[in-house]
């Protein structure tokens, strides 16, 4: 018989009924206990979203968060009560050209291929390429022996008939005087006469034979037909040069005075040949590439005949004086024709127009939107209509961070123009390196291309790496304080995000040395390696210790912290050299939008 006793249905209600209680205790105190952790939750969520609130005008992390549209930028909760530095320009009344842009090219106003006229060897050059000639000044010269006995010879040809001629003209003398006597017969007179007549004609020959070979004695010399500009020379001393030959001897180019041709719509080609019969001068500027240049200026001086059906264009010339020689042929430009003034009409910065608004900075220090018209735009200045007088000031740097009511405050934009010239100018030389070297290693540094002087500082920094390796060896065998082999860590100095003494960066690569030995006593590494080793330490530590003090405190401790992502990922890829001046740019910045710098160390 089994032991276990049966449940019948009352008794199985009966252990329900008990049970029943227990699981709804259960159940309320488990409600109970997550409402109080939600609670507890809320409260420190707010806690800590206050704290943050109070330290975002501190630290300066609302603006590094806030942006267009951010929660915490001045669209947002975060940054209404924090003043937005910006730059601002004025609204003036000026004269505004209206301009009619085109692409242009330079054409030389005359071209001469210089050629040999007779042929024969090239004896003399009396030219440097690229020179300024004047018409008639000697360039080249031919060996002139062959044409000078050709009209030595022709010369002679001419004594002998004009002697010919002499002695004929006398016996037609004596002929008519005894003729006169009726000496002789009419005849022989008459025949004399005809050989006056015919030795005359041959001397006269024999004289333009004489002058033939004086003028091809003369193409020996080889003088310049304009005045110009010399190109690239084509032929050299001992060659034998022909009438020709296909490049000559060199190009000459006329570029003082030179013109550009460009091709302006035929929409406007009535009202610029009225203008061109009514004798007015319409101003040309002429700018380079990148269009931040202007590179000369002139007038226009005539149009084509015929418009392009093809383009619906017309070419138009213009003439520039070219007194300093800046324009060459065939050369690119931009080409900015005036067409008409406007006396007077407001205008503003072209950069602070965006979307056909501007924001206008009040006397309280917010700004507000003020919708415009835009008109003709003259260099950096735009014509506008709207609700502004001359006078107002206009946001020109910024917008991007700013809405309706924002708080601002104005930085001069030429100090930030400056800071940024002075840091780029501070990047481009590897301050701290040139510092350290010798006399004579600075003036063969200044002698090499870009690729060996990257691979000099490279070496260079693998040798002191190296050095300072050996030297806190040494320290590290006297018992120094931080050369104590592999159990004393490396501060965040030695590592390149902070200030190092001289000592400290010897006892540094010492330690790192000593801490890549096993026990046993055997390196880890290959002596090969320590150079290189040595070198990532001296661009980690800002090349020496003038340069880490500065730079290297703020990267490691003060500004790092507060990058953006890609700014650190940007910041990885850089030089040392790059990432001083990075950190120069953005202390510079901080200073001029009245933050305070972070405090080194912290």
């Amino acid at each position: 018989m089994s032991s276990t006793t049966s449940l019948t249905p009352k008794s199985l209600f009966l252990q329900q009924g008990k049970a029943r209680p227990v699981i709804l205790a259960s159940v309320v105190l488990a409600l109970a206990a997550g409402g109080g952790g939600y609670w507890w939750y809320t409260k420190k969520q707010g806690e800590a979203l206050g704290t943050s609130a109070e330290a975002a005008p501190k630290s300066g992390s609302g603006s590094a968060r806030g942006g267009r549209g951010g929660r915490m930028g001045p669209g947002g909760a975060g940054g209404m009560g924090q003043a937005q530095p910006v730059s601002v320009g004025v609204v003036e009344q000026r004269d505004m050209r209206v301009l009619l842009s085109a692409i242009g090219t330079m054409n030389a106003r005359a071209t001469a291929v210089v050629r040999a006229k007779v042929s024969g060897e090239l004896l003399k050059l009396h030219f440097k390429e690229g020179d300024e000639v004047k018409a008639g000044q000697l360039l080249a010269e031919i060996d002139p022996r062959s044409l000078a006995a050709a009209l030595a010879q022709v010369q002679g040809s001419l004594a002998r008939d004009q002697a010919q001629l002499k002695n004929a003209q006398l016996d037609l003398k004596r002929y008519k005087d005894l003729l006169a006597q009726d000496s002789i017969a009419r005849q022989q007179l008459d025949t004399q006469e005809a050989l006056v007549r015919q030795l005359q004609g041959t001397v006269a020959a024999d004289q333009g034979q004489v002058d033939a070979a004086k003028l091809q004695l003369s193409y020996t010399r080889i003088t310049a037909p304009i005045s110009g500009r010399l190109g690239l020379r084509q032929a050299d001393l001992g060659n034998v040069v022909n009438p020709s030959d296909t490049n000559g001897l060199v190009t000459i180019t006329q570029v003082r005075p030179i013109d550009a041709v460009f091709s302006i719509p035929e929409a406007h080609v009535s009202t610029l040949a009225e203008q061109l019969r009514a004798g007015k001068v319409m101003p040309v500027e002429l700018w380079d590439r990148e269009q931040k240049q202007v590179l000369a200026k002139g007038q226009l001086n005539a149009l084509d005949n015929t418009i392009d059906t093809t383009t619906g264009t017309v070419k138009a010339k213009a003439a520039f004086d070219n007194a300093d020689g800046r324009l060459f042929v065939n050369q690119f430009v931009n080409v900015k024709l005036q067409v008409r003034q406007l006396d007077q009409a407001l205008a503003v910065p072209a950069n602070a127009v965006q979307n056909n608004f501007v924001y206008l900075v009040k006397a309280d220090g917010t700004v507000t939107q003020r919708k415009i018209s835009v008109g003709v735009t003259d260099g950096d200045y735009v014509s506008v209509r709207g609700e502004l007088e001359p006078g107002d000031k206009v946001v020109t740097d910024g917008i991007d961070r700013l809405r309706e009511g924002a708080k601002v405050t104005v930085i001069d934009s030429d100090k930030v123009k400056k800071v940024d010239q002075a840091v780029q100018d501070a990047a481009s030389q590897p301050r701290g390196m040139m510092r350290n070297l010798t006399p004579e290693q600075r003036e063969k540094v200044s002698k090499m291309t870009p690729e060996e002087r990257k691979e000099f500082f490279q070496k260079l920094r693998a040798e002191r790496g190296a050095a300072g390796g050996a030297a806190g060896g040494a320290a590290g065998g006297a018992g120094g304080p931080q050369g104590r082999g592999g159990d004393q860590p490396r501060a965040p100095e030695a590592q390149g995000n902070g200030p190092v003494s001289a000592s400290g960066s010897a006892n540094g690569s010492a330690s790192k040395d000593a801490a890549a030995k096993t026990q046993d006593g055997k390196p880890a590494a290959s002596s090969e390696q320590k150079p290189q080793a040595g070198a990532e330490r001296a661009e980690g530590r800002g090349e020496g210790r003038g340069e880490g003090r500065g730079e290297g405190r703020g990267e490691g401790r003060g500004e790092r912290p507060q990058l953006t992502p890609e700014q650190r990922e940007k910041l990885e890829a850089m030089s040392p050299e790059e990432r001083r001046a990075f950190f120069q740019k953005l202390r510079a910045e901080r200073e001029a939008r009245g933050e305070a710098a972070p405090a080194a160390g912290r």
